[in-house]
């Protein structure tokens, strides 16, 4: 997957700040925060996560349906993305 080869730094900085977003809503549990704190730090870390995913889709669209030249791995390509969308939406 050289499109993740390529974007790893970005990628790894992404994950770093959601696990440091989910710890946060560890410490807040721990600390018995207001469940809207929480709520909210919840909704921040599914916003980052939904983003994640788009920019994933959308380099793997444009690495592996768009700019490939043979029908077939074209095919394969938007297969799997279509397996990852189906998982990701139930």
């Amino acid at each position: 997957m050289s499109h993740i080869a390529k974007n790893k730094a970005k990628l790894l900085a992404r994950i770093r700040r959601l696990k440091g977003q989910m710890e946060a809503i560890e410490r807040s549990l721990e600390a018995e925060a207001p469940c809207a704190d929480v709520l909210n730090q919840v909704a921040s870390v599914r916003g980052a996560i939904n983003g994640l995913t788009a920019e994933l889709i959308e380099d793997h669209i444009h690495e592996h349906v768009l700019a490939v030249e043979d029908p077939a791995a074209r095919e394969a390509g938007a297969e799997e993305l279509i397996d990852v969308i189906r998982t990701y939406m139930k």
